[in-house]
C-alpha cells in the first residue's frame, strides 16, 4: 500500500497509520523490518549508474533513501493525503529545508512574529547572512501578510497554533495572498498533529513537523518531516537533503514509522485530558489568563472552529507574580515534570521565557505575548484527575 494506491486513499486515516507504505522483504515479517545499513550493492556497474541517473528503483546510500525510512515516509504521505514526504534528523532540519531549500540571495520570506525560537533565528538571523531579507509579521493579521509582499518574496512561514502562545492563523487566507504573490507557504503543524489539522487541504504548499513531538510521543528518538507535492518534494527538497545530508536513523524512523500506528488513539486521550485540565484552569483563582485551543474564549475561536477538528495537547496559562510565581508553580509540580519537550505521554511544564525564547529581548517576548508568568504545559496520558491534583497543590504555592 502506497500514497498513490487508490485503495488506500479510501481508507480511514487510522488505518492508513497501520498498513500504508508497508514494504517486506523476502522474510514475509509482520511488522516493518529495520534496515540498519549504510549503502547498498548493485548486480552490476551498469546497474549503479543507473540507480544514481535514477533510471533503476532502488536504493543507494543511506543519507539519500533507507527502505525503513521510505516506509515512515510513505506512511505519512498517505496520512497526509499528500504526493510525497521526506523525513529529516530533526524537526528543526525540517524547517530549516522547506524554508531553505528554493531561497537564492536577492530573496525574500515573509513569516508570523509568533514562532518557536530556532524556527525564528533561521528566518531572523540565518537567512539575512546569505543574502535573503526577511519581514516579521502579525500572523493574525492578513492584510498584514498581503502589505509584506515583495516581488522578490518566495517564501510564506508560519506555525499555528504557535509556540507558546497558542496562537492561531488562519491557513486559508494566508495560502491565497502566498499563491498570488508566486510565493510557498510552509507550515509548521506541530502543535496541531495531523489528527487536528491539514494544512494542505487548506492551502499550504508543505507542512513540516518534529515527529519528535506527538508522532513518537513517548521521549525516545528525534526526527522531523516535510510533507507536500512530489514536484516540491522530490525538487528542490530532495536536493537540498540529499546535498546538506540531514538524514534521520533508520533506526529512529522505525520508531517513528510503529509510533504512528498508536497515534489517534494517545492523541485523542491526551486532547481529552487536556480539556478537563484547561477547564479546571479557568475555573481556578489563580491563573490571570488560561489559553486553550478548545475554549470559546480564545482570540482566535472562529477560525479554529473552521480549521481545526480538535484542541491539540497544549495549554498556556498566565499566574501572577512573573518569573519567581511561575518558578514556585514548576519547582512545587510532583507527577508533572519541567522538560522543554512536548506531544510525550508524560504531562511535561516549562517556563518558556527563560527556555525556548529566552535569547530574545524582554521587548521582543512581550510583542510575542511571552510573559515572564506564561507557563506551557504539555498534557500526557496520565489521568486527568491526577494531574489537576498535582496543579492545585503546585498553584498553592504561587
Amino acid at each position: 500500500m502506497s500514497a498513490s494506491d487508490n485503495a488506500a486513499a479510501k481508507l480511514h486515516p487510522e488505518t492508513r497509520l497501520v498498513h500504508a507504505g508497508t514494504m517486506r522483504s523476502q522474510f514475509g515479517e509482520t511488522s516493518e523490518a529495520l534496515f540498519l545499513t549504510q549503502g547498498h550493492v548493485y548486480d552490476s556497474a551498469e546497474q549503479c549508474e543507473a540507480r544514481f541517473l535514477n533510471k533503476d528503483p532502488g536504493f543507494q546510500y543511506a543519507r539519500f533513501s533507507n527502505p525503513t525510512v521510505s516506509m515512515l515516509e510513505g506512511r505519512m504521505a498517505a496520512f497526509e493525503s499528500a504526493e510525497a514526504c521526506r523525513a529529516t534528523a530533526t524537526g528543526m532540519a525540517a524547517v530549516t529545508a522547506a524554508v531553505m531549500a528554493p531561497l537564492r540571495a536577492g530573496d525574500h520570506v515573509v513569516a508570523a512574529r509568533a514562532l518557536f525560537g530556532s524556527c525564528r533565528y533561521i528566518v531572523e538571523d540565518h537567512l539575512p547572512r546569505y543574502g535573503v531579507e526577511s519581514t516579521l509579521v502579525d500572523g493574525t493579521d492578513i492584510e498584514a501578510w498581503r502589505k509584506a509582499v515583495r516581488p522578490n518574496t518566495k517564501v510564506f512561514f508560519l506555525e499555528t497554533p504557535s509556540n507558546p502562545t497558542l496562537e492561531v492563523i488562519d491557513i486559508e487566507a494566508v495560502a491565497k495572498i502566498a499563491k498570488a504573490a508566486g510565493a510557498r507557504l510552509v507550515v509548521d503543524n506541530v502543535f496541531a498533529t495531523p489528527l487536528f489539522q491539514r494544512p494542505l487541504e487548506l492551502g499550504a504548499d508543505l507542512v513540516v513537523y518534529s515527529a519528535t513531538k506527538h508522532i513518537d510521543g513517548q521521549g525516545r528518538c528525534l526526527g522531523g518531516l516535510v510533507v507536500g507535492s512530489k514536484e516540491l518534494i522530490e525538487g528542490d527538497i530532495q536536493t537540498f537533503l540529499r546535498q546538506t545530508g540531514p538524514a534521520i536513523s533508520p533506526f529512529n524512523a522505525w520508531v517513528m514509522l510503529k509510533a504512528l500506528e498508536t497515534l489517534p488513539l494517545r492523541i485523542a486521550k491526551q486532547a481529552e485530558n487536556a480539556t478537563k485540565v484547561a477547564d479546571w484552569l479557568a475555573a481556578h483563582a489563580k491563573p490571570s489568563k488560561v489559553i486553550f485551543c478548545g475554549h470559546k474564549s480564545h482570540p482566535q475561536a472562529e477560525i479554529i472552529a473552521r480549521q481545526m477538528s480538535g484542541p491539540s495537547t497544549l495549554i498556556a496559562f498566565e499566574v501572577p507574580g512573573g518569573k519567581d510565581a511561575a518558578y514556585r508553580l514548576l519547582n512545587a509540580c510532583r507527577l508533572i515534570r519541567i522538560s522543554n519537550n512536548l506531544g510525550d505521554a508524560k504531562s511535561l511544564i516549562v517556563h518558556p521565557a527563560t527556555t525556548t525564547h529566552q535569547r530574545f529581548t524582554p521587548e521582543v517576548r512581550a510583542d510575542m505575548g511571552v510573559t515572564d508568568g506564561m507557563i506551557r504545559l504539555s498534557i500526557g496520558l496520565e489521568h486527568a484527575e491526577d494531574l489537576i491534583a498535582d496543579l492545585e497543590q503546585a498553584l498553592a504555592r504561587v
